[in-house]
């Protein structure tokens, strides 16, 4: 009985070192606010995750289009060669965004920002 509790008490804290591993790669959600600000200021990465018909619709001036199902080590790597540079990710309404944001912190990224959908971007968009 006393083995069983030192095993299961050994998994548990293995589990829980394994959530702790999961916390440093995370990413921001900023407000589309801070997000305008930051493009603003410069030294910032633009990315849009959405496809290349919806991109072609209208995006962010500056974005750069990075479909969030092609997300890997090389295609991040041809975006954004630093990985620790600002990285400011948006798709149509938010939900593919915190996906894509979240595969970038897993690749290494350090300063990632996810701020949600160009549904509701009140600044300019270019086609």
């Amino acid at each position: 009985m006393k083995r069983f509790l030192a095993l299961l008490l050994a998994l548990c804290l293995l589990v829980l070192a394994g959530c702790g591993q999961q916390a440093d790669a995370a990413y921001r959600q900023i407000s589309q606010e801070e997000a305008k600000e930051m493009m603003d200021a410069g030294d910032a990465v633009v990315l849009d995750v959405r496809e290349q018909s919806e991109y072609d619709e209208g995006h962010i001036p500056g974005a750069v289009l990075l479909p969030v199902g092609s997300i890997d080590e090389d295609t991040a790597a041809a975006v954004i060669p630093e990985k620790s540079a600002t990285v400011l990710v948006y798709c149509r309404s938010g939900n593919r965004s915190k996906t894509a944001a979240a595969a970038l912190a897993e690749l290494g990224y350090t300063d990632v920002c996810e701020f949600g959908g160009i549904n509701t971007w009140p600044y300019e968009i270019e086609q």
